[in-house]
């Protein structure tokens, strides 16, 4: 793997953080909803939060 910049780190960091926000407010709205098809919906996103999280997670 080549050497990031730190301009291509921050980048990894704000957009790590973002999805890091994303999965923690789509988990606690999944946790909230009543309805099921709602709850999935978020538990979706949330996963798919964390799996883009992990993914950029690699390239430190």
């Amino acid at each position: 793997m080549s050497n990031l910049s730190e301009l291509e780190l921050q980048n990894l960091r704000h957009l790590i953080g973002g999805f890091d926000t994303s999965h923690c407010k789509l988990q606690e709205y999944a946790n909230c909803a009543t309805d099921a098809q709602v709850k999935s919906f978020f538990q979706k996103g949330a996963q798919t939060a964390m799996q883009n999280k992990e993914q950029l997670m690699k390239f430190l």
